[in-house]
């Protein structure tokens, strides 16, 4: 898979200053993030952290299609399909790792990160978003973690995003892999800002204009210049689609397990085809992932975030390892049959130990990739 990441540095008005912009280039996998473009843009951010100069980041993705729309999980197939187990794990382990060292990264940034949220950003494009200070959405926007309908589980910080919407609705995205419109983004919180697609280059200019020898915070001005152009969306907000269903999901993911919570959700009464959807995401999609998601969300709510993602690595290598995420691929990405043969024929098959191996660190804490993640 080909991909690169542009970077390019805008000067300021007062001489001193630049705005830096980094855009995720790899538009014929709708921006999909290949091991050298997070080499590429972690390696940047570093750089722009230690310039004084460089007073935020914008984060976008080439076109309107898609921000981005996930990892390089066609990559990750070939291995999985080809590669001895050791191999599998090395390649994934690697890959991960980077790709959760960059997410924390963005996470704990020391700098306004204006994540430019426009059409999809699915699966690793939402490590990035969620991470980043200020979230745009445009009325295109498409967010999701469709990671049951691979055979994974959302990754990338979900365990530490997820858990912190309210009243289950991380559970519920997570089970079903339920894309979610600007509106619902910014109603559930996982969106900051809806901005119109042409407004854009009217922040650019802004950024570049201000005067930012005088100012204190740099947060506060990047969120005043966005909430501004709330002014002129002129009702193109799209209609929601999780609101009206929103007391039903809340019951549903309150139950006590997992199968309760899903006869719960297969049990919402609705003529929407964005709730048939996300049903019919549940239903076909991979039972480990579903009893992954629902011990993700709630028996980990507690970790930090460092610790999430060191949690998630061995977690995601485990996946790897193990053949249903290959076979999720193959069916949904690769052959296209829509017809993955998952490990277990339903969620109520599958075997307690099973998962518990499955959550079993592949690594002691001294000796994990991510140990000096938020030590350093």
């Amino acid at each position: 898979m080909d991909g690169i990441v542009h970077f390019t540095e805008l000067p300021c008005s007062d001489s001193q200053h630049k705005i830096g912009v980094a855009r995720l280039d790899n538009a014929a996998s709708l921006n999909a993030l290949t091991f050298d473009m997070l080499i590429e843009l972690k390696q940047q951010l570093e750089i722009w952290q230690e310039d004084d100069d460089l007073i935020c980041v914008l984060l976008e993705g080439e076109g309107q299609k898609a921000f981005c729309a996930g990892g390089d999980v066609r990559t990750m197939h070939n291995v999985m399909r080809d590669q001895s187990p050791q191999q599998i794990q090395t390649f994934c382990s690697t890959y991960f790792t980077v790709e959760y060292q960059c997410d924390y990264f963005i996470h704990t940034y020391c700098k306004p990160i204006i994540a430019w949220g426009e059409g999809i950003v699915m699966g690793g494009g939402m490590g990035l978003y969620m991470g980043s200070s200020h979230k745009v959405v445009t009325p295109t926007s498409r967010l999701a973690m469709p990671e049951i309908t691979i055979g994974l589980y959302p990754d990338v910080g979900g365990t530490w995003f997820l858990n912190r919407l309210e009243d289950g609705i991380g559970l519920f995205l997570g089970l079903t892999g339920a894309m979610v419109n600007a509106t619902d983004a910014l109603n559930i919180h996982l969106a900051d800002h809806l901005v119109l697609p042409e407004h854009k280059s009217t922040l650019i200019e802004q950024l570049q204009i201000a005067d930012w020898t005088c100012v204190d915070d740099t947060y506060e001005v990047v969120t005043e210049l966005l909430e501004n152009f709330a002014e002129e969306l002129n009702d193109r907000h799209p209609e929601s689609q999780l609101k009206p269903l929103y007391p039903k999901i809340v019951e549903a993911c309150q139950a006590d397990s997992l199968l309760q919570v899903v006869d719960g959700i297969m049990a919402i009464k609705g003529d929407s085809q964005w709730l048939r959807t996300a049903q019919s995401n549940l239903k076909l999609g991979s039972p480990i992932s579903a009893h992954l998601c629902y011990q993700q969300i709630t028996k980990h709510s507690h970790l930090s975030l460092a610790d999430c993602f060191r949690f998630e690595l061995s977690l995601s290598v485990r996946c790897s390892l193990e053949g249903e995420f290959r076979e999720g691929v193959r069916a949904r990405l690769i052959d296209k049959d829509g017809e993955p043969d998952w490990k277990y024929t339903s969620i109520a098959l599958v075997d307690d130990d099973f998962i518990e191996h499955m959550y079993t660190s592949l690594w002691s804490e001294s000796e994990h990739p991510l140990a000096q993640l938020g030590h350093y």
